[in-house]
């Protein structure tokens, strides 16, 4: 073999889920400095998993960012998770909290025993009409539309959700980063599935960035403050 090698460390994580193979894999590189962006991006693009998430300890404490196969991203709850499993699991292991500097702001992870909870920005939908090409691209009209970092469409039912076949080439013309879409669960209080082909992702198995969004609809909706729901993608993710 010729040429320059790169070494880094890597650990491949399922988040969101409570035994192997569920969930939402991955990629967490703890870095001792920051690499050139398209080095990043480079990395990410051949790990080929949803999110690979990178980490610097800095003087304030620790930076992440995070990147699709395609794209960086502002907002990633699973690959935080991730990256705050491995930080308690090593040089955090005394700790019970982590705050990561990120472009959407100081991120917090806490931890309770075996559990982690994301504290992480709110993101309300504001009610809007459908964009063209979202129905097109669902294969399915929702009752509801809302507009926020993403496209949130309301279903009634979690088998509308789980039943849904999307036009991934539709979904990628669209002007936000995806699109989540939603509905009453039945054991839990709702479900969800996240598009964002525009990113390179088709759908994502678990997304915790779409909760910033979902949790205060449902919470307005069923006048709860603690909910339960599962993304019921091919890889089942539960969360709280």
């Amino acid at each position: 073999m010729t040429g320059k090698q790169l070494k880094i460390p890597i650990c491949q994580i399922d988040a969101f889920a409570d035994k192997p193979f569920q969930g939402n894999p991955v990629a967490v590189c703890p870095l001792d400095n920051w690499l050139p962006d398209e080095t990043l991006q480079s990395i990410a693009e051949e790990n080929n998993l949803a999110e690979t998430v990178f980490f610097v300890e800095e003087e304030e404490g620790y930076r992440l960012r995070w990147f699709t196969p395609t794209k960086e991203v502002d907002l990633c709850g699973h690959a935080t998770l991730a990256a705050a499993h491995v930080l308690f699991e090593g040089e955090c292991r005394d700790r019970t909290e982590i705050a990561f500097e990120s472009k959407s702001g100081i991120l917090r992870v806490l931890r309770e025993e075996d559990s982690l909870t994301l504290d992480f920005p709110i993101q309300c939908g504001t009610r809007c009409d459908p964009p063209e090409g979202l129905i097109k691209g669902l294969g399915a009209e929702p009752i509801e539309y809302y507009r926020a970092s993403d496209y949130l469409a309301v279903f009634g039912t979690s088998s509308e959700v789980a039943a849904l076949t999307p036009d991934f080439r539709a979904l990628a013309k669209l002007d936000l980063r995806g699109v989540i879409v939603t509905g009453l669960g039945e054991s839990e209080d709702f479900v969800g599935r996240f598009f964002s082909p525009k990113f390179g992702i088709d759908e994502d198995p678990v997304t915790g960035s779409a909760q910033c969004t979902l949790v205060p609809y449902w919470s307005e909706y069923l006048g709860k403050n603690v909910l339960t729901a599962t993304q019921v993608s091919k890889l089942l993710g539960r969360l709280i």
